[in-house]
Order: C-alpha cells, then structure tokens, then sequence
C-alpha cells in the first residue's frame, strides 16, 4: 500500500487517500484499509481517537472517493480537529462531475439526510416532506459550475456539514447524479454510466483547511487529477 503523504508534523499528517480504499473497518468487510497502512508506519496512533477500529482518524472519505485527509497523530491533536470539525469551521472543497447540465451556474442544496429504508444507502428528505418522526440530520451542500461539457457539468463543491455519502445524496436528489456512481443513481444516469464505461466515481477532495494546535491556519490543495481532465478533455 503506498500513501501519497504530502504534510508531516508530530501532531498530524495529511494525505492523499487513493479510490478504492476504504479508510477504517466496517461490519462484513475484510479488505485492507487505511487504518492498517496508519498503525503500521505510526504505531503511536493505536490509542488516539475514541474508537479502536479508528485511530486518529477524524474524518473520512468514500472508499471510491480519493483525495485530501488529515489524521491525528496524538489525542491532543485528535481532540483539536474534532472540535473544529464539529463547530464546522473546518474548509473542504471537493471537484465532481455529473450528469445533465445545470442551467444555473451555483446553488445551495439544504435537504437533511437520512438512512435510508435499505439500510446501507442514505437518502436526502426535502424540508416540507419532514416530520417529528423523522430521523435526518442537517446537511448542506454549494457548488458552483466550473465548465459545462456535453450531457455532464463539471462542479466545485464545497459542504458545510459532512453527513454520510452527503455530496452523492445531494447531487442525486437535484437531478445531478455523479457520474460513475453505481450506488446513488437514476435509470438515465445509470445507463450512461454502462454505456460509457464508467467505472470511476467522478468525486475527488482537492482542498482542506484547518487550524494547528498553535491556532495557525493550515491550507492544503491537490492539483486536478488525471481522471479529471481526461474526462474533461473527452466531453
């Protein structure tokens, strides 16, 4: 396993997480993840966080998505980045590509988010189809078109909160599914997907922003992928 590190302190590293990997275990998977490339370059994580399966991790990607992460090295650090991130105050910024062109060139998407009756997906709940019995959470989405290509847009998003599968549930719930998604789609944007062969979630986190323990502003930005710009230059 080799791991783009592209920052190392001694209170945390920032990496390049690769598609394909997920970031800790889950229930009924055996497959190799971040958190074991983690605990055996830095062993000293094995006790940092609240949850032995996640050590020092304080957020996570999408296995098919790759990019950007921060990952705690200490409790004090793990600590620190939690608190950022639970005060939202933490910058992520994300390149997607989706079905369909937008007619408008930046929005808002602010439908909570809840698991959906499938258990494994999540699902996007319109504000006025709410009810006291609904179990949703808050989530908010912006994007704003970057260049529209033939039957995709290429999106800058960015998210205020960072609900499960947030941006997929958002983008899909507007009409915009990504493009390569095989989980969240509609009958159109699926077919497109086979047609096209497209085996590559278009999802990529290029920017992340942080505060160190010193209250300094941390910035870190990844060049466009290929993936990107093949697609881009093909469409």
């Amino acid at each position: 396993m080799k791991i783009n590190i592209i920052e190392k302190t001694k209170d945390y590293i920032v990496i390049e997480k690769p598609a394909g990997l997920m970031v800790h275990p889950a229930l009924g998977h055996k497959e190799l993840c971040l958190t074991d490339y983690l605990l055996k370059k830095f062993p000293q994580i094995k006790d940092v966080g609240e949850d032995k399966n996640r050590p020092g991790i304080v957020h996570r990607l999408d296995k098919n998505v790759s990019g950007i992460m921060v990952v705690a090295l200490n409790q004090t650090a793990w600590q620190d980045l939690k608190s950022q991130f639970q005060k939202r105050t933490i910058k992520k910024e994300y390149l997607a590509i989706v079905h369909g062109e937008m007619a408008e060139e930046f929005g808002e998407i602010n439908f909570p988010i809840k698991r959906s009756a499938k258990g494994f997906k999540m699902a996007a709940v319109p504000v006025s189809f709410q009810n006291e019995k609904e179990k949703s959470r808050q989530a908010l989405t912006f994007y704003e078109v970057e260049k529209k290509l033939k039957n995709f847009t290429f999106l800058k998003v960015k998210i205020k909160t960072g609900r499960t599968h947030q941006i997929r549930v958002h983008l899909l719930a507007l009409g915009y599914p990504l493009a390569g998604d095989s989980l969240y789609f509609n009958k159109k944007s699926q077919t497109r997907n086979k047609k096209l062969e497209l085996n590559q979630l278009m999802l990529f986190a290029k920017k992340l922003e942080f505060k160190n323990l010193n209250k300094e502003k941390q910035s870190f930005e990844l060049e466009t992928p290929k993936f990107f710009t093949d697609f881009i230059e093909r469409f």
